[in-house]
């Protein structure tokens, strides 16, 4: 469909939304609804912000929204049914419209910090909106066609937001492309999303693009946004060179553009981490963006610029939705400011950064929070006699003050201020947390260890739970929603179902809201086997809630091991239990299905190379502080593997037999082990972009590991 063809059929739909209001009540959504339409019109109670609740009637009479009879679509161009009821009757809103309002609230404060030569440059909410739009008529200007996408790929920048906004704005979808992707696995997601544009970040990333781009029909420019361009090539533009083509293309042209977007269209592509198979792109719509933006964050309770000015620091992969909606967008609809942290955040310059600008709220990938813990235990064990001593007694008595709270709701006693005060604020401060008052985990189930070490700190990991198809986080914990091992309560507006239970009321989690996504791209079958019929997203998680409906998850049902004795094992609970037991595993990944019994496949924590992230043979301080204490000189990875070191054998099968000391039942042991000669990792394959275990990857490249242990 033509621009000019899309801007007739809004004016006609527009004249007529009263009729697809009407329409809407008799729809096949109508009965999933309930008896929303039986609302009655003349609501006037108030919302917090005073304004009048409008019926759901009034909310679709009002709401540009294009005609849809489905509550999903594989189509990029189609459109979808809104799940708007009472209980989330906001009026829908495209991803312009909310930066709009937000520009007109927060215009003048700044919006997005961007360090250069050891300054901090920073942009305002009006420059930044301004900038965007520049950008979309660049990518006009560059011949973007509408639905079809602007491919990303690089570390998180200004540039990285400006090319999303900047891409929606001009009428096509963003998608990121992993940094650590292959050329081949960039091939993939640009091929998959009709990529008609590639923004890349330097040589490196164009150098992948270089290699395939014969193999992408669609595409027609490569953007670069730093560093010089090496080499002139036809359709390949610096930034700046980029940047100029946008100020020949007059402001209508955009504007009309941006008229005849609807909030229930696609606008964003996330493509699936790939843990399983390849990647599917994942259709969020304008709808999905701004209603979760707006939702789920306050529900972990980011204050709005106006009441106070959140800030927070830029670094996980924004191809991932938990980093988008957390930086980009619900940056955007609450006035927060963005401080982008160096392509080294994840090699050790992270901490510099967090001391730099001491950001209000702060969110960290499980492992994330696993390699800080390394980072402070270290530095507790290399501090004098007496700092040890007192960094000890304020973790115990924190720990146990917050355990309290966390349970049974208890003030903390003075006994907690003092420490806090003494020891623990200063320990923060060295974290870069002086400021800050939310620390956020996601993407993984983090392990109780971590959690507890943190509240040792003072700092409660807030856990949210989600999906890249609940466009993020589905349940949110935060200060007023808080429980040990808990994902939170569901968000206000969002719902869920616990399917197919078993005698203790584990079951299947399942999602409905505004949040969940159109479909997947261009695949019928895999969108109606995640969408059941009536338009619940089966998440493929177990879990379950407490009488506070509090949710708590148990596992996975694909990573669920069934014995060959048809025993049901949750891995995740007993791989934890080992790395608490022992300090020096760094993973360890249990095995066992349709086997005879459990083996597992053990790492140990070693250093990492500055540069490539990737494990070396060093031994970690911690790892080599464990030998120590069992009379073991071992300082390599390789001074151990193999049974070379028989004392860390002997260790580790004392932890294991710890384990499983505990276990509920014999098919629940850990019958054999393996310690390998290197550490998992992004670069190694062994974990994903968000370094979470990539099981089917192990299975396979340590097949020859596994098969000695069930070799009679």
């Amino acid at each position: 469909m033509s621009y000019s063809d899309e801007i007739t059929r809004a004016a006609y739909y527009n004249e007529n939304h009263q009729d697809h209001a009407k329409n809407a009540e008799s729809s096949p959504v109508a009965s999933v609804r309930g008896s929303m339409t039986h609302l009655r019109k003349d609501r006037d109670t108030h919302t917090k912000d005073g304004d009048r609740k409008r019926s759901i009637g009034e909310v679709l009479a009002n709401a540009s929204l294009a005609p849809a009879q489905s509550l999903w679509t594989t189509e990029a161009s189609g459109y979808v049914q809104l799940r708007i009821d009472e209980t989330c009757p906001e009026e829908p809103i495209t991803v312009h419209q909310m930066f709009k309002a937000s520009v007109e609230k927060y215009g003048d404060l700044s919006a997005l910090a961007t360090k250069k030569e050891d300054r901090w440059e920073k942009m305002t909410f009006a420059e930044y909106y301004h900038t965007c739009r520049t950008v979309g008529k660049s990518f006009l200007k560059l011949g973007l066609e509408r639905f079809h996408t602007v491919a990303i790929l690089g570390f998180n920048s200004a540039e990285w937001f400006f090319s999303a906004i900047g891409a929606i704005f001009a009428g096509g979808i963003m998608t990121g492309i992993y940094a650590t992707n292959s050329p081949e696995a960039c091939l993939h997601v640009a091929n998959d999303s009709r990529a008609d544009i590639i923004v890349v970040e330097n040589q490196k990333q164009l150098d992948k693009i270089l290699q395939i781009q014969n193999m992408l029909p669609h595409l027609k420019a490569i953007v670069q946004y730093h560093g010089p361009l090496e080499k002139k090539l036809p359709n390949l533009y610096s930034w700046e060179e980029f940047m100029e083509l946008g100020l020949h293309v007059p402001d209508k042209e955009l504007d009309d553009v941006l008229a005849v977007q609807k909030a229930n269209q696609c606008c964003v592509l996330i493509y699936t981490s790939g843990t399983m198979g390849m990647p599917k792109g994942v259709m969020l719509s304008h709808d999905n963006i701004t209603w979760t933006t707006h939702h789920a964050s306050r529900a972990g309770d980011m204050q709005p610029a106006d009441t106070k000015q959140e800030s927070l620091v830029s670094y996980l992969p924004l191809s991932h939705i938990a980093a988008q909606i957390y930086d980009l967008w619900t940056g955007i609809q609450w006035g927060e400011l963005v401080y982008f942290a160096q392509p080294d955040a994840l090699k050790g310059s992270l901490i510099s950064t967090l001391r730099e600008v001491s950001p209000t709220s702060h969110m960290g990938v499980p492992r994330v929070w696993e390699k800080m813990m390394e980072k402070i235990r270290e530095g507790i064990s290399q501090s004098g006699y007496v700092k040890k001593k007192l960094a000890t007694w304020a973790m115990s008595v924190s720990l146990e003050a917050n355990q309290n709270w966390a349970n049974k709701n208890e003030d903390k006693p003075f006994l907690f201020l003092l420490a806090d005060g003494l020891v623990l604020q200063k320990l923060r401060a060295e974290l870069g947390f002086s400021r800050c008052l939310k620390f956020f985990s996601g993407a993984a189930p983090i392990a109780r260890e971590t959690v507890e070490f943190f509240l040792g700190l003072n700092i409660p990991l807030y856990e949210a739970y989600g999906m890249s198809e609940s466009t993020g986080p589905h349940f949110m914990s935060g200060p007023k929603a808080y429980r040990l091992q808990s994902c939170g309560k569901v968000v206000p507006g969002c719902k869920f179902k616990l399917a197919d239970t078993d005698a203790v009321g584990i079951g299947e989690v399942c999602l409905w809201g505004r949040n969940i996504f159109m479909g997947f791209l261009n695949m019928e079958d895999k969108t109606r086997e995640t969408l059941d019929e009536h338009g619940w997203l089966r998440s493929g998680d177990l879990g379950k809630v407490d009488e506070d409906n509090f949710l708590y998850i148990t596992g996975r049902i694909k990573e669920l091991i069934i014995t060959a004795g048809g025993e049901n094992v949750p891995p995740v609970p007993i791989e934890d239990a080992v790395k608490k037991e022992l300090p020096i595993i760094s993973n360890a990944m249990l095995i066992g299905d349709k086997r005879k019994f459990l083996s597992m496949l053990l790492t140990l924590k070693c250093a990492c190379n500055a540069e490539t992230m990737e494990p070396t043979d060093e031994l970690s301080l911690e790892a080599v502080e464990y030998c120590q204490q069992l009379g073991s000189q071992a300082t390599k990875v390789s001074d151990i593997v193999g049974g070379k070191d028989k004392e860390i054998y002997r260790s580790i099968q004392e932890g294991i037999d710890h384990v499983n000391s505990r276990a509920i039942s014999n098919a629940q042991r850990i019958q054999k082990w393996a310690v390998l000669g290197r550490d998992f990792s992004i670069a190694g394959g062994e974990l994903g972009p968000t370094m979470k275990l990539r099981r089917s990857v192990v299975l396979e490249m340590y097949h020859k590991e596994i098969e000695s242990f069930y070799t009679e």
